[in-house]
């Protein structure tokens, strides 16, 4: 039977960090910060701001974040190695919440070609770092890089080693965007079930999307016992990106008849977000971007505009105002019904009989073959050459006009 008391998920944002990384996408210490503040309107339980070791500007940039933000928890990303480590609390020691989050790899390809190093001494490594960053910070998470291609039974051994050393949180990282949905499942799945002290700690998982599947194996990975999500805003990140903050949490809001689960943001700033990381890098959102693409509330086929004009649940599972948006976007083109291009003719202040509606969607579909769009101003014209004169404003066409 399912219980009735929902999960909630934590929400670990890397936009900052593992996003900047993403060519192109690089922000300055005024536009991080920023976006950090917006991050913390956006309610995520954690803000990693960068990683401090990779140049000054990154280390001041994460400092000024940490001294600034005081909901959020502030992470900054090291390596186990004590410069890195003693860097990274440096950045991080006057924020409200401070969180040290520390990795190594454990895959063999990357032990044996990255690192060289064995097993044992990435263990000895891995338990070194956590003690030292604990010895800064209360707040330790360790992350085994390369995880979905790591031998689960390694895994095992350098988790538990992990938290005895007093991390409380492991982070399971599909590195290289490589897991299918069940494969990784399966992962969570035996690390919550063979890690003897795995209660102790929080099990976080972060996924990336080569293969498009970052979203279903995070949702993957709650289902089979992980806590934590890391995530980016509209899912930039290394390579092919992140796991997309906004397709997360929007994925357990629709769907809580299915998943249990409830996350702390403020849906309602997802889209702001976006489009001021869109502002910052001067990168737009692909139009058919989930949840914040210009057409995901958008609407031109016919029989969709019907529906939607009738009730907007037939073709939309979410409400515009749940993500931030104002409302949702009838798009006249040559897919559009006579229904849509009365009513938005009727938004604009026109009213037609149904012969001069006829007349003006023969005419809106012999521009729309030549440029798609028809936009507002593309119909005034119509709607004066249907009446022979100028009509900038409300107007009533007359039968037969």
């Amino acid at each position: 039977m399912k219980d009735t008391m929902e999960q909630q998920i934590k929400i670990f944002d890397t936009t900052l960090r593992d996003g900047e990384q993403s060519p192109g996408y690089s922000m300055n210490k005024p536009e991080k910060l920023k976006l950090a503040q917006k991050l913390e309107e956006l309610q995520v339980d954690v803000i990693e701001a960068g990683f401090p070791i990779a140049s000054e500007g990154d280390f001041e940039t994460v400092k000024k974040i940490a001294e600034t933000i005081t909901e959020s928890s502030v992470a900054g990303l090291c390596r186990t190695t004590p410069v890195d480590i003693e860097t990274a609390a440096k950045a991080v020691e006057k924020a409200a919440k401070p969180r040290i989050h520390t990795f190594i790899a454990t895959s063999d390809i990357h032990m044996q070609y990255k690192l060289c190093k064995s097993r044992e001494e990435v263990i000895e490594s891995a338990v070194k770092g956590v003690e030292m960053a604990k010895s800064y910070c209360d707040d330790v998470e360790f992350s085994a890089e390369d995880a979905s291609r790591s031998d689960p039974e390694f895994l095992y051994q350098i988790f538990e080693a992990a938290i005895s050393a007093g991390a409380t949180v492991i982070n399971v990282p599909d590195t290289v965007g490589y897991a299918l949905p069940w494969e990784f499942g399966e992962l969570i799945k035996g690390i919550r079930a063979n890690v003897p002290n795995i209660d102790d700690a929080v099990l976080s998982v972060h996924c990336h999307n080569d293969l498009g599947l970052a979203v279903a194996n995070s949702l993957m990975a709650i289902q089979n016992g992980a806590q934590q999500i890391e995530c980016t805003i509209n899912g930039i990140g290394e390579r092919a990106g992140n796991a997309s903050l906004e397709e997360i949490v929007m994925a357990i809001e629709t769907r809580k008849n299915n998943l249990n689960y409830s996350t702390g943001i403020n849906t309602k700033q997802i889209y702001p977000a976006s489009q001021m990381l869109a502002q910052i890098t001067g990168k737009g959102v692909q139009p058919n971007k989930a949840i914040v693409g210009d057409n995901a509330f958008a609407h031109e086929a016919g029989i969709h505009q019907h529906g939607v004009l009738k009730n907007p649940l037939c073709y939309e599972i979410m409400t515009p105002e749940s993500v931030g948006l104002t409302c949702n976007k009838i798009v006249i083109g040559k897919h559009s019904g006579r229904f849509a291009l009365g009513k938005k003719l009727e938004e604009m202040g026109y009213e037609l009989n149904k012969e001069d509606l006829n007349t003006a969607y023969q005419s809106v579909t012999r521009l729309a073959d030549k440029k798609k769009v028809v936009e507002d101003h593309d119909l005034i014209s119509i709607m004066a050459m249907m009446n022979d004169k100028p009509a900038p404003g409300p107007h009533k066409i007359a039968s037969g006009g």
